[in-house]
């Protein structure tokens, strides 16, 4: 089962939590950019759609936590789909005005998103800088993919180095405060942490996170250890030359490939944005042939209905029609109307309009290609009893 998976442990950069200062993390982007060699993707990791994040950042002051800023970071890139970064934003600044808004991003498209972003009220973006020379960088990345395919390293990594660094002068010259992220691979871009930070500061940057690997092995299966802390604190002075430094904790996971950020949230998305309500206790489901939820929702002639019945058991209610593919976001929004008792549904894929659409109208579409037994089990909360017989 595969929804919106995040870290177990606390993740949140809450104030009150001592593990940092105060931004809540919201896994809002679901295209990868790029793929580093040596970290393992983690599979289950999804994006919350913008009315989901929203909810979540609800439930988290709801709960207490004194949250000063969002920052939107993984599990993919957030420019890489500006549309759902954008409405996101939009939303919390529209709510939530007093919070500081910030973008964890690789870089590609920064230069042409700056005006947007800050528009926004973006006020920071975090830069995912590995390297800045060319050798290095063929060492760290398995694929970068500037748009919808991936390209040749040859061409992508010159790419990739000329745009990160146009995009620190642009959003700088938007005034939108730039920080870098280095995450230290032992033997690979160790070396490359001075000249980030020379190369960064000269063009603007004003800090820079050193993020020890994790130990895991390459495509190769050839180790790659972990770097030393005393070897992490040498680098951090080194670095401190040209922008102030620190270093984080080691990485919990990895950011580019279906994974989730590298510190998380406090709630779970599951739990905080995606649960029943009196006024939505349903789930639809569109699957071919009702097992598994295996079916693009702009393929789907009709939604599967799962709720709890009078006696409280969750069950298959029933079918609905989804309406003929055509007219464009009218179809979404003509669904949406027959979904005014749902909270969510599952589909195999869906695209950026739909998930927009029914989002902004309360429910929130998972993407999973699992069994419709085990998504609903812990949609309710996980546990079979409270189940019908046969499901």
């Amino acid at each position: 089962m595969k929804i919106i998976q995040l870290p177990k442990g606390e993740n949140c950069r809450c104030a009150g939590n001592p593990s940092g200062p105060g931004s809540l993390i919201l896994p809002v982007a679901r295209r990868p950019l790029f793929r580093v060699r040596y970290d393992r993707p983690d599979a289950e990791a999804r994006a919350v759609p913008p009315a989901g994040a929203l909810r979540w950042l609800e439930e988290n002051l709801r709960q207490g936590a004194v949250i000063s800023g969002v920052e939107l970071d993984g599990p993919g890139d957030p420019l890489a789909e500006m549309e759902g970064t954008l409405e996101t934003l939009r939303l919390i600044r529209g709510k939530y005005p007093e919070l500081e808004l910030s973008v964890t991003t690789l870089g590609l498209h920064g230069a042409e998103a700056a005006k947007e972003l800050a528009e926004a009220g973006v006020a920071r973006v975090t830069l995912l800088v590995n390297a800045v020379e060319r050798e290095a960088a063929e060492k760290l990345y398995a694929w970068i993919r500037p748009g919808n395919k991936t390209i040749p390293l040859s061409q992508a990594i010159p790419m990739l180095l000329e745009e990160q660094a146009r995009a620190v002068v642009a959003f700088r010259e938007q005034g939108i405060k730039v920080g870098v992220r280095t995450t230290v691979y032992p033997g690979v871009n160790d070396d490359q942490v001075s000249v980030i930070a020379r190369e960064m500061s000269a063009r603007g940057a004003e800090s820079m996170e050193l993020v020890p690997c994790n130990h895991v092995t390459d495509q190769n299966e050839s180790l790659l250890g972990a770097p030393e802390p005393g070897v992490m604190e040498q680098l951090a002075v080194s670095a401190s030359r040209y922008l102030a430094t620190t270093v984080q904790p080691e990485k919990k996971a990895h950011l580019g490939a279906d994974c989730p950020s590298v510190f998380g949230s406090c709630k779970s998305p599951v739990a905080a944005a995606l649960a029943p309500t009196a006024e939505r206790p349903n789930i639809g489901v569109v699957s071919v042939g009702g097992m598994e939820v295996d079916l693009h929702l702009g393929q789907a002639y009709q939604m599967l209905i799962y709720g709890p019945r009078e006696d409280g058991l969750t069950c298959l209610l029933g079918t609905r029609p989804v309406p003929e593919p055509g007219g464009g976001s009218g179809r979404w929004e003509k669904l949406a109307e027959t979904l005014v008792d749902c909270f969510a549904v599952l589909a195999a894929g869906a695209g950026e309009s739909p998930r927009r659409i029914l989002g902004e109208k309360g429910v929130s579409v998972l993407i999973t290609d699992g069994g419709i037994e085990g998504a609903i089990d812990q949609l309710y909360g996980g546990g079979k009893k409270g189940r019908c017989k046969g499901q």
